[in-house]
Parts: structure tokens; sequence; C-alpha cells
């Protein structure tokens, strides 16, 4: 296959990353950058053409396919852009602002005949794809919780995430990549959903959710995100009738627990810990837990493009689906409904 010539449109932060990562495919060429910002495009590599007009940029029939990675609400106006091009998009999440706005990009993209696609590359993160294994293959028994957790230091937002009409905030940013991955791991319908989103030092926009989704297999996921935690954190756990399974970092470093046997009935004999005597929360007896490693996975975001290219060959569907990204939009939907109101929202209503 001869190299597929990418542009990408927006060349912040994550049209370098995306020029970076693309760079490492002999399959690919960037073939041009585009920014309304010039001081963006200054180390744009040699050879690579520079655009400050996305319209521009599209005329260039040897482009393939457009990375769209400009702020959020600019989403729609270039997919429509870009389709009306006839390119091939991969778009940067948070897709849309809206469920209406994402419809609208299905459908325009739909009429154009064109792939359009959202960079969910954290899919391919380590330390969830190990915990998806352990949840698949039911490595801890009937899973009855799974929580994910990413604690930060840092506090503030950044650039144009401060401000809410930009779509700023933690919930559009790790959010959306938190969201996806407890959707695309557990194999069930959401019941419920229940949120609290809060501002914690940023006046505008949210540094700080906690997520709690009951699905209808009986499985209730929890993810909470603070900023201004001070204790940095990435952390799993997945918890089943079969054991414990466990992730502390990035790079997936952990265990899963079993039990040798379960007790019929709590001893009566009375243990004396810090907090007094108890009988329920004694430490077990020696010999009784015992520990296996955790699944080992292979994957990369580079794994993104990969399919990506399998899907451009026609030898594999979009790894992202269109309905997969719906649904996590209307997650969100729900989520500032329960954090606005203090309660539950259930889909079905």
């Amino acid at each position: 296959m001869s190299k597929l010539k990418f542009g990408i449109i927006g060349y912040g932060f994550m049209g370098h990353e995306h020029y970076n990562m693309l760079s490492t495919f002999d399959e690919i060429e960037v073939a041009a950058v585009c920014d309304t910002n010039p001081e963006q495009v200054k180390d744009a590599p040699e050879g690579v053409k520079v655009y400050e007009d996305a319209a521009e940029l599209l005329k260039d029939e040897t482009i393939h396919t457009v990375i769209i990675s400009t702020p959020n609400p600019s989403h729609l106006e270039m997919v429509k852009l870009a389709a009306a091009a006839k390119k091939h998009i991969i778009c940067e999440k948070p897709a849309a602002m809206s469920v209406a706005e994402f419809d609208e990009m299905v459908q325009v993209t739909k009429e154009a005949g064109v792939l359009f696609t959202i960079h969910h590359q954290r899919r391919w993160d380590k330390d969830y794809r190990i915990m998806k294994e352990v949840y698949d293959k039911h490595m801890v028994g009937d899973v009855y919780l799974i929580k994910s957790q990413l604690y930060g230091v840092n506090g503030n937002m950044h650039d144009w995430h401060v401000f809410p009409e930009m779509g700023g905030g933690m919930l559009y940013d790790w959010g959306v990549h938190l969201i996806d991955q407890i959707l695309n791991m557990v194999d069930s319908e959401v019941d419920s959903i229940f949120a609290d989103v809060q501002n914690v030092i940023n006046e505008k926009v949210d540094d700080y959710f906690k997520i709690i989704f009951k699905f209808k297999n009986k499985v209730t996921a929890e993810i909470e995100l603070g900023t201004y935690y001070l204790t940095p954190k990435r952390a799993w756990f997945v918890g089943g009738n079969g054991g414990s399974a466990i992730i502390d970092g990035f790079a997936g470093e952990g265990t899963i627990v079993h039990t040798k046997h379960l007790l019929e009935n709590v001893p009566g004999k009375i243990t004396m810990t810090a907090a007094g005597p108890t009988r329920s929360f004694g430490p077990p007896e020696p010999g009784l837990l015992y520990e296996e490693p955790l699944p080992e996975v292979n994957v990369s975001h580079r794994n993104y493009f990969e399919h990506y290219l399998k899907a451009v060959e026609g030898k594999e569907e979009l790894r992202i689906q269109s309905h997969q990204v719906r649904r996590v939009l209307c997650a969100m939907d729900a989520i500032r409904e329960s954090a606005r109101t203090g309660e539950a929202i259930h889909l079905e209503r």
C-alpha cells in the first residue's frame, strides 16, 4: 500500500503528539499541518506544508485522512468541512459538545461516504487492558465492583481548558477517557448513574468528580478523579466472588489475590486491633490468602493507528464505533444531570 497522506488540523499540544506518533509509521506521511496561531506551526518539520486556514489544507487532493485536534467547540465545524472535502476523519475527544452535535457529525460523514472515528487511544492503556482481561476472563470470578482512580497534584487547568464555553474541565478531558474505558469493559447496559462533580480550586470548571455506574448485570463501577489530591495515584480495583485484582500505576503493576477457602462463619475468637476488638476484620490466618500475577499484555497507543490502517484497507471495522462514542456522550449528559440534582439518573427514563 502506498503511503497515506495525513493532514493535522490544530497543531498545538495534541497536534504535535499526533505528528510524533504518525512519524513512526512507514505507511503514513504527514503532508500538512494547520493552526490559526502562527506560533504553533513555527516548528513544523521541513517538507510539511503549513496552513493557517483549514479550508486551504482541505483543498489538497492528495491528503487522505485529517486529524482534528482543535479546541472542543470547533469539532463540528471542522468535521463538516472535512466531510465536504471527502477526507476521512479522526477527531479528538470529546467528539462533540452535545449528543445532537455528534449525531450531526455522524450524518454528514455518512452522507459523504468517509470514515469517521474518534481518538480514544486510552483503550490501549496498559493498566486498563490488564484489568479488562481480568474482567473478560473471569480471573476473579463474577465481578461485583470496579474502581478506577486518578489523582493529581497540579490542581489548575491549563490553556483553553479553564473556560467552560470551550468544553473545559476534567470531565471533558480525562473524564471522557475513563468513562469510555468502563463502558467498553463492562458488557452490560447501564441501569443508573450517580455523580458528584465539583470545582475545588478552579472557579469555573470541574477538577474533581466521582461517578458511580450501576449496570444491569449487577456490576458497580466507580470512577474518581481529582487534580488536587496532592497524593498522585493511578489505581484500579476489581472485586469478584473469586478474588480481587489491584493495580497501582499506569505501568500496570499489581496482583490478583485469592483465598484458599471461605469461612463458614465468623470465628468466636476476638482479635484486638488498634481500633479495638473485632471478629470480622481481624488479620487473616497465616497462609489463607495467596497471590497470582496479573495477565501480561502488550499494548501501546500506537495500536490505535495500526487498527485504523487495517480499517482503511478493509481488513477490519473501525475499533472506535460511532454508537460507542454516542454512548459516552449520553452518559456525560446523565452525569451532569445527576451532579445538578444530587440524584441518581435511571437511564430507562
